[in-house]
């Protein structure tokens, strides 16, 4: 993996001043549509202990993450850059995405449940039971263009009381499906180790999932979207991740994965971008791991990179696909 020639990361941060940004690496040639060679990744916020599950709000010109050891969602504004807290105490939320309606959907590790935050602030739970048992800690989140809401549920935030509540799992890591009006229930995918990060490809035929426990190296899955887009079929590796540790991901609308990646080595830390056929083809470089990413802006071409304790942006040539 290429790292950075002209960037000391290991004294801090410091901004690309000159043009391309050397922590932009094209590790293939179909990266070079999508580099803005006059863009260079921008540190929008530092001071956060775990940085996850941002989510971009047009109609609000702002930005939502979670910071989860801090036990709070934080609120970055577009037009000034000035960062307050939205939600404290957040029930250690973790990821979070819209709903076709606009409200914010989020993952709870404290509550360990499913929330959905209503028009008049109010926060409404989803789901945090199947079949009597309680979920573990959802983790990640993503809501189909039915409505339908999918999402993960590994161990991840009850296994310590810094990202959660410690306690033992009565139900085995799946990954779930809500029916768009009843709620309801259903499992979509299991016997996933460490289901984790997930993302639709634009036309929504497959669902992308991160192994994040899978061995002996991680992968992200691709699966088949079946019967009426209500289950999945053909299980398979699309990207085994070696070294590396992918988290959260979006697709944009060419159906290329931008990844939060790092672990193992400082020069893996950063965003991984993967065309369709699960090729590497650009790195950008950070810092710090990240864990998860999103699309927004106004064109919805700009990349939101939540980072370990920083949130970072870049401009890029593609948009985000819809419900990222």
């Amino acid at each position: 993996m290429p790292t950075p020639s002209d960037r000391a990361f290991t004294n801090g941060w410091q901004q690309a001043t000159r043009y391309p940004d050397p922590a932009i690496v094209a590790l293939d040639p179909r990266f070079e549509k999508y580099w803005i060679k006059l863009s260079c990744v921008e540190r929008l916020f530092t001071g956060c202990r775990w940085a996850e599950g941002p989510v971009y709000f047009g109609d609000g010109r702002h930005l939502l993450w979670s910071d989860i050891p801090n036990n709070r969602i934080l609120k970055w504004e577009e037009e000034t850059g000035a960062v307050s807290v939205y939600r404290k105490p957040s029930n250690f939320a973790n990821g979070h995405t819209r709903d076709r309606q606009g409200r914010l959907i989020g993952c709870s590790h404290g509550g360990r449940c499913v929330t959905r935050t209503e028009y008049d602030g109010s926060v409404a739970v989803l789901i945090d039971r199947f079949d009597g048992k309680r979920l573990n800690s959802p983790n990640d989140v993503v809501v189909k263009s039915d409505g339908s809401i999918w999402f993960t549920d590994p161990t991840f935030g009850i296994l310590g009381n810094y990202e959660g509540h410690q306690s033992e799992p009565e139900i085995e890591p799946n990954v779930y499906r809500l029916e768009p009006d009843t709620l309801k229930a259903s499992i979509v995918a299991e016997g996933v180790l460490g289901p984790n990060g997930l993302a639709f490809s634009p036309d929504e035929n497959i669902l992308y999932l991160v192994e994040s426990r899978g061995m002996p190296n991680r992968k992200i899955l691709a699966y088949d979207v079946i019967d009426g887009g209500r289950k999945l079929a053909n299980k398979r590796v699309h990207i085994d991740a070696g070294p590396g540790t992918p988290d959260g991901m979006r697709c944009d609308v060419d159906g290329n994965l931008w990844c939060g990646w790092g672990m193992g080595s400082a020069e893996l830390d950063g965003v991984m971008v993967f065309a369709p056929d699960g090729k590497p083809i650009g790195h950008i470089a950070l810092p710090e791991r990240s864990a998860n990413v999103c699309f927004g802006g106004l064109k919805r071409n700009r990349l939101f990179m939540a980072a370990s304790q920083s949130l970072y942006a870049l401009y890029v040539n593609t948009q985000g696909a819809p419900g990222g």
